[in-house]
């Protein structure tokens, strides 16, 4: 505990992304009535008001309904990194399914840059959008190897960039592959752009709004949460994690992981770029200006949701890192981001399933959702037109693909059910006692497993940690004050409420003055 707490002191108190704590966007009400339009969009991230934003411009009646606030899920907690250089993907896509789909997925996303910049020019948006060429670097002989093959991968696709010796860090590299003229921005900026077009073109926006289930049919219905009901010709599921999943089985084909990030003014000058390694653990640097300064973010840490180590230590080793890289002289923000990733790291976009062609999903972006998510968005439009559109099986959510999505898929679910089983034999032996102020853990309660968070007052929190999507046990999350699911990624705040999907309910939440009269035969737990 007092390591932890040692750690703390050393990162800002600030847990809130740069991007939403530097932009004020408009509030919109919660839906309480019922509704009709051409196109209901179930998510208020970079997706959703995407695909809202172009819909509009064509003249159809559109409605967003975000569960939170917008733009305050992934979106709002990304890297900002708008590149087709998705770590070592295009060698790996040519052995599994081909030249043709491998190039069609770097089109894809070249594509989707090309749109935020011609969108960010044609509107004036200030977002600080800045061309940069993207690096991946590998530091050992074996990662140099694959580095070889993916510059290979880049020839035969006819991809701007090669091989190099160095990268102006003081980073012990045995290669590096460059991706010429892609680009970075404040996606948060950039949206506020958007969601203004929405509500001028007519769109209609509303927030606090969890969907709940949809009626399938002619005229597909989204319901909320509220009893509220949204009718529509169309229906995109954009919420990160799907909220409703047919028969897609998408809780089965996915699954959570987590990276971490801090903001930071850096003793040394960033020389441009954007930086990221192929070894373990992952690092990746790229500026930011913060009050018109230039600043670095350092990202990486990558592991499951609600697995691994205590979450403080990856923002302590992220700190250490840019300390040893660039010196730093003050760390100003530190927040996580949650990714989902598919059987066979190509997101699912598309029918939800290929029997119900009017409810749309995307999903499983993998950390690289600004390109992935505006290809989405590009996809959408053309089919709700029903146009075509040549990336429609590429990226066709009801593929199923022998290799590797086979042994993937076995893999994820051996993991949920090794967690599912691991949970409920976990019996803590921390006790409320034994907690300081801002600190949490799993702890035993007359033999029962509940989780309990003593904030910095002293208030104690107390929930069940059983999540409510399928069952699985949370474990704490220190470095956010969250409880985490590790079979697939649901997560709570430390009083319970949903912070991020799949599960839609809160956890139970439990008075803490009932403990001044807990006895071993009536506990009320």
């Amino acid at each position: 505990m007092e390591h932890n707490k040692k750690l703390n002191e050393k990162l800002p108190e600030n847990t809130q992304s740069y991007w939403r704590d530097s932009v004020n966007l408009p509030e919109f009400p919660h839906l309480d009535e019922n509704l009709s339009a051409d196109v209901v969009i179930v998510g208020g991230g970079i997706t959703g008001l995407t695909s809202a934003y172009l819909l509009v411009k064509e003249g159809l009646k559109v409605v967003v309904l975000e569960a939170g606030k917008l733009v305050n899920g992934t979106t709002g907690h990304t890297t900002a990194k708008v590149t087709a250089q998705h770590g070592l993907i295009y060698d790996e896509l040519m052995h599994n399914f081909g030249e043709n789909k491998a190039k069609l997925y770097y089109e894809a996303n070249e594509e989707a840059l090309r749109f935020i910049k011609e969108t960010v020019k044609q509107n004036s948006i200030e977002c600080d959008f800045s061309i940069q060429d993207a690096y991946l670097y590998a530091g050992t002989s074996q990662y140099a190897g694959k580095l070889e093959k993916e510059a290979e991968a880049y020839e035969r696709l006819g991809i701007n960039g090669g091989l190099i010796d160095r990268i102006p860090f003081d980073i012990d590299i045995q290669k590096a592959l460059v991706m010429k003229d892609q680009a970075q921005f404040h996606p948060v900026k950039y949206l506020a752009h958007l969601i203004q077009d929405i509500t001028n073109k007519g769109g209609l926006i509303f927030e606090n709004t969890t969907c709940v289930n949809i009626e399938t049919g002619e005229h597909p219905t989204v319901l909320t949460q509220r009893g509220s009901r949204v009718q529509g010709s169309y229906i995109l599921s954009c919420s990160h994690f799907p909220f409703y999943e047919g028969a897609g089985l998408y809780s089965t084909r996915m699954h959570a992981d987590r990276s971490y990030v801090l903001a930071a003014k850096t003793k040394k000058t960033f020389p441009g770029g954007m930086y990221c390694n192929v070894d373990e653990p992952a690092r990746s640097l790229r500026s930011v200006m913060i009050n018109g300064e230039e600043m670095v973010l350092i990202i990486g840490e990558n592991h499951k949701t609600g697995q691994g180590k205590d979450t403080i230590e990856h923002y302590n080793a992220l700190e250490k890192f840019g300390e040893d890289v660039l010196g730093l002289e003050k760390v100003l923000y530190r927040w996580s981001a949650q990714d989902l990733v598919t059987l066979d790291k190509i997101p699912y976009i598309g029918k939800i399933t290929s029997d119900v062609p009017n409810v749309l999903i995307a999903t499983g972006f993998r950390k690289w959702g600004m390109t992935n998510s505006t290809a989405a968005a590009l996809l959408f439009r053309d089919i709700v037109q029903k146009k075509s559109n040549h990336y429609e099986d590429l990226y066709s959510p009801s593929r199923f693909n022998a290799h590797p999505s086979l042994k993937n898929f076995l893999l994820d679910n051996a993991d949920v059910v090794g967690h599912l089983i691991k949970g409920k034999l976990d019996k803590p032996t921390k006790n409320v006692e034994d907690l300081a102020k801002d600190e949490g853990a799993a702890i035993t309660i007359n033999g029962h497993r509940k989780g309990a968070y003593r904030d910095a007052e002293g208030e104690l929190h107390i929930v069940d940690t059983t999540c409510t999507h399928i069952g699985c046990e949370v474990e704490w999350n220190s470095g956010d004050r969250t409880w985490d699911c590790p079979c697939h990624g649901s997560r709570f705040s430390y009083t319970g409420e949903v912070v991020e999907g799949p599960a839609e309910k809160p956890l139970q939440r439990h008075d803490h003055r009932m403990l001044d009269n807990l006895t071993s035969e009536d506990s009320g737990y």
